[in-house]
C-alpha cells in the first residue's frame, strides 16, 4: 500500500487528475486501499476498479463508504446488477463507471448501460488482450458517437496513444503501466499530460505487428523474457561468443552431424535479413562454423548464429562482430560432407526450435520464442521490464528487495 500511495503522488506530481484504485490493488488490500488513497488525496478523484459483477448495491456501497469518487463495474454485468448499482450510487452520491472490457457488442451494450443510468463508459483492452495485440481505438470512435455521456479509453495507453484517443473524442485517458511502472513516474505522468492537453496532436503510424515485435525484443533483455515465458525459453550451455552484442532474428534451423559444416554454410544462403541460424551440431570439440562463415553471414543481413556445438577462429569472430552463441570455441572443424536438413524442427540446447520462431541472445544466453506467440511475448517481457525499472528505483531510495517486494507477507501459507 506504502508503494501504491508513493506512485500515487509522484503521479499527481506529474499532473494526474483521477487516482485509481486498480483491481489487483484492492484484492491484496482490500476496502483499506482506497480508503487509504481518499485520506492522502482528499482533492483528488478516487476511482475504485471494483469489476463488479453481481451484489451491486452492496459493492458500491462498500466502496462509496470507503471513499471511492467513482466505481468500476463490468460492462456485461447483468441488467439487474447494474440497475442496482445505479440505485446505490445515487443513495451514496458517487459515480458509476462501465468497463466494456470483454463485452462483445461494445457500441449497443454502451447505449443500454446509458440509459439505465450509467455515468461514464470505459473502452478497455485489458492487459492480457493488450498483450495478444487487441487494440481498442478502433471502437472508441463508434462508441463516442454512440452515447451522450463522456467516454475513457484504456489499455497499454502511452503519451502518443492518450493523445490519439483523445483526439478520437475521449474525454478521460486512463493510463496504468506507463506511468505506475516507470522508474520516473513523474516525468512519465507529465510527457502524457503535455501530450493530451496538446493544441495539434500528431498522426500515428501503426507499425506492422513484426515490425512492433522485433522493436519490442530489441529493448528487453532474456532475463526479462524468460521471466515473461514463466521461466522458460532458455537454451542450455549456449553463451555468448562476442561480449556486448544483442540479436533478435527469425530461426532459419539447421541440423547437422559432429564433423560435418556443409549444411551450416548452405543455411547462409537460405538465410535472409534479419534471420538467425540455429544449428544443433552434436558434439562441443568439432566446430561447424568459423570466422569465414561469420563474414559470409555480414553480406546477407543475418542477424545472428546460434550453435549447439562449438566454433573456432574466435579472434576473427571478435573481430568481425557478428552476434556468435555456442557452447565452445575450439581450434579444429571436420569435413563437409552435406549430411542433415535446413529449416527442420531441431532440439538447440535442449529447447525445440522451429523455422520462423523468434530468437533473442544477449550476454546473459538464448530465449526462443514460438513465432505464434512472439507478439505477446513480447509484450509481456516489456512489462517485466518496466516493473524491474520500478524496482531498482525503489531500491535506490533506500529499501531492499525484500522489503519493495514484501515477500515475507506474500509466502506460501
Amino acid at each position: 500500500m506504502d508503494r501504491a500511495i508513493q506512485i500515487a503522488r509522484e503521479a499527481i506530481q506529474g499532473g494526474a487528475n483521477w487516482i485509481e484504485a486498480g483491481t489487483p490493488l484492492i484484492k491484496s488490500e482490500g476496502m483499506n486501499a482506497v480508503r487509504q488513497l481518499k485520506k492522502e488525496f482528499p482533492d483528488h478523484a478516487i476511482l475504485a476498479d471494483m469489476k463488479i459483477a453481481d451484489t451491486g448495491a452492496f459493492e458500491v456501497e462498500m466502496a462509496a463508504k470507503a471513499g471511492a469518487d467513482i466505481v468500476m463495474l463490468l460492462g456485461n454485468a447483468d441488467d439487474s446488477t447494474v440497475k442496482d448499482a445505479v440505485r446505490s450510487a445515487r443513495k451514496y452520491g458517487v459515480k458509476l463507471m462501465a468497463d466494456l472490457i470483454i463485452v462483445e457488442d461494445p457500441v449497443t451494450r454502451a447505449q443500454e448501460l446509458e440509459k439505465m443510468g450509467i455515468d461514464y463508459i470505459n473502452m478497455h483492452a485489458g492487459i492480457d488482450q493488450q498483450m495478444t495485440g487487441k487494440d481498442p481505438t478502433p471502437l472508441l470512435e463508434r462508441i463516442i458517437q454512440g452515447v451522450n455521456i463522456p467516454v475513457a479509453a484504456a489499455g497499454g495507453l502511452d503519451a502518443t496513444t492518450s493523445a490519439q484517443a483523445v483526439k478520437a473524442g475521449a474525454s478521460i485517458v486512463i493510463v496504468g503501466g506507463n506511468i505506475t511502472q516507470s522508474d520516473d513516474v513523474t516525468a512519465s505522468a507529465k510527457k502524457i499530460r503535455e501530450s493530451v492537453d496538446a493544441i495539434e496532436i500528431p498522426e500515428f503510424e501503426r507499425q506492422t505487428l513484426e515490425q512492433e515485435t522485433r522493436n519490442l525484443l530489441s529493448e528487453v533483455s532474456t532475463p526479462n523474457i524468460s521471466d515473461a515465458m514463466h521461466r522458460k525459453g532458455a537454451m542450455k550451455n549456449i553463451h555468448s561468443m562476442v561480449a556486448d552484442k544483442k540479436m533478435v532474428g527469425t530461426a532459419v534451423t539447421v541440423q547437422t552431424f559432429e564433423g560435418d559444416w556443409a549444411k551450416s554454410v548452405e543455411a547462409i544462403e537460405v538465410a535472409g535479413e534479419g534471420d538467425v541460424i540455429v544449428i544443433y551440431n552434436g558434439s562441443p570439440h568439432i566446430a561447424p562454423w568459423g570466422g569465414l562463415a561469420t563474414l559470409s553471414c555480414l553480406n546477407k543481413g543475418i542477424a545472428g548464429i546460434v550453435i549447439d556445438g562449438a566454433v573456432r577462429d574466435i579472434d576473427e569472430i571478435r573481430r568481425i562482430g557478428l552476434p556468435v552463441f555456442a557452447t565452445a570455441n575450439v581450434p579444429n572443424a571436420g569435413d563437409p560432407k552435406g549430411f542433415g536438413e535446413i529449416n527442420a524442427t531441431i532440439n538447440c540446447g535442449s529447447q525445440v526450435v522451429n523455422p520462423g520462431d523468434y530468437i533473442v541472445g544477449d550476454d546473459n544466453g538464448v530465449v526462443v520464442i514460438e513465432k505464434e506467440r512472439a507478439y505477446e511475448i513480447a509484450r509481456r517481457a516489456k512489462e517485466v521490464e518496466k516493473n524491474e525499472k520500478r524496482l531498482y528505483e525503489e531500491i535506490k531510495r533506500g529499501s531492499t528487495l525484500s522489503e519493495v517486494l514484501k515477500l515475507k507477507k506474500w509466502e506460501k501459507m
